[in-house]
């Protein structure tokens, strides 16, 4: 592993922008969190009070930011995000000339990934695809110790592979993407639809969403399967049954031979990875004759982003000084 100062990781997700302060041995050692506002202005303004938080406690030599969206293949502009507020916005060197330190910009699962790769599961593994499940879908592939980002730096964007013709409206522009049936926003979608005709008001989440219609999320959902609720229940079986379809997908692509799922609802792994592998192993082309990719939770949680976007942006700024 890579020697070097201790350096900030900040993962932007859709939902919440969770920060910490890493060092060079993938040890977290302070860490802050805030909600994901909803303007430019506003996300930028949070990053920097954060920052500003974390590096008056802590000695650091720079940022590493995980995005969820498409970079540009220098990873200097943010052209596109389907959960977060820019477009085209050349998001490190203008936070860099605010807060006066280097800003490294990555994809949040490309991040996920890598910290996967350098502190996680995914050590020795020849070909891993990480799939990061949390507001919607991000996805990673590396490849012989490389992270690959395909000719136009977007790759692999699996979380918007159609998986139902006219299904699901998804923010891409696109209808039946796999993150509109396999996220948390799929979980609460699917909770509400399944709870709509059956009318058991009586049931945990059922009575919780009549008294506030806004307080469902997936963390929510899989804390009433975790209480045993049945509609939850039947939403985490239909959320694996998706994960299956897609991961067959993914294996089908890119044979990888370890797939690690992380982000917020792949750490609740335990509620549906079963299920999903089952899934998994039906839909795989000629599954009877070929070898099965390993699947995984991540083993280092909600913290894979953070940890991803400290190493790379280390790893960056060491490489441009030499």
């Amino acid at each position: 592993m890579n020697q070097g100062p201790a350096t900030i990781g900040i993962d932007i997700g859709g939902t919440s922008v969770r920060a910490g302060v890493v060092d060079a041995e993938g040890t977290m050692l302070d860490s802050a969190r805030a909600e994901t506002p909803r303007s430019a202005s506003a996300v930028e303004r949070c990053l920097d009070r954060l920052v500003g938080e974390l590096a008056g406690r802590n000695d650091v030599a720079a940022v590493g930011l995980a995005v969820a969206g498409f970079l540009d293949p220098e990873r200097k502009h943010v052209a596109f995000a389907p959960h977060l507020p820019w477009r085209d916005a050349a998001v490190p060197d203008e936070m860099s000339a605010r807060i006066g330190l280097p800003v490294v910009m990555e994809h949040d699962a490309n991040s996920a990934a890598w910290a996967e790769y350098a502190y996680g599961g995914a050590k020795g593994a020849e070909v891993t695809c990480v799939v990061a499940i949390g507001t919607g879908i991000g996805a990673a592939l590396i490849v012989d110790g490389k992270l690959f980002r395909g000719a136009f730096g977007v790759a692999p964007e699996l979380g918007h592979l159609q998986v139902v013709p006219d299904g699901r409206p998804c923010t891409c522009g696109k209808q039946g993407c796999w993150e509109r049936y396999c996220s948390g926003t799929a979980l609460v979608e699917t909770a509400i639809d399944m709870m709509a005709p059956s009318g058991t008001h009586g049931l945990l989440m059922a009575r919780e969403v009549a008294a506030d219609p806004g307080s469902l999320t997936g963390r929510r959902v899989a804390a009433a399967a975790e209480a045993g609720d049945p509609v939850a229940l039947d939403v985490m079986a239909d959320f694996a049954k998706w994960l299956g379809v897609g991961l067959a997908m993914v294996s089908d692509i890119f044979d990888p031979d370890l797939i690690v799922l992380s982000g917020g609802v792949g750490s609740a792994s335990r509620l549906y990875l079963d299920d999903a592998r089952d899934h998994y192993a039906r839909l795989l082309t000629g599954a009877k004759y070929r070898r099965k990719a390993r699947i995984r939770a991540t083993e280092l949680g909600e913290r894979a982003g953070m940890l991803g976007a400290a190493a790379i942006a280390r790893e960056t700024v060491a490489s441009a000084g030499r």
